[in-house]
């Protein structure tokens, strides 16, 4: 009996640990999705160059992350009628968390290099996928 009851309780624990991982990926994904919505509906003519992160090394991957959330205040809608969309996805990338690893990482976002709106969001859903994988 008293063996039933850790089994049941190590089995409980284990299947918690590997839906995390899954709920975390999904979660990533979504947020993919959001930032190539944002690539379609984003101003990127006569708009100010934003600092882009590329390439961060892993214990950079926070700092760069919240870069990208700064940035993405800075972004402007193509035209009236995306605004209501553009405004949501901006919302929910302001959202997003990141888990930050513990490190210090010594750059700061104004030490990378300034792009275009458009670049910008691809470099930052290269990231993400970076980080699904």
């Amino acid at each position: 009996m008293e063996k039933m009851i850790i089994f049941c309780i190590l089995f409980f624990c284990s299947s918690m640990v590997l839906t995390a991982a899954p709920h975390r990926t999904v979660k990533y994904k979504q947020l993919l999705k959001t930032i190539e919505l944002l690539e379609t509906t984003v101003k990127d003519k006569d708009v100010e160059l934003l600092h882009t992160p590329e390439n961060p090394v892993d214990g950079c991957l926070f700092t760069a992350v919240t870069c990208f959330q700064k940035g993405t205040l800075k972004l402007q809608p193509e035209n009236s009628q995306v605004n209501a969309t553009f405004t949501q996805t901006i919302k929910v990338l302001k959202r997003f968390t990141f888990n930050n690893s513990g490190k210090h990482c010594e750059s700061s976002c104004e030490s990378y290099e300034k792009k275009t709106p458009k670049e910008f969001l691809k470099s930052f859903a290269k990231l993400i996928k970076k980080v699904i994988r």
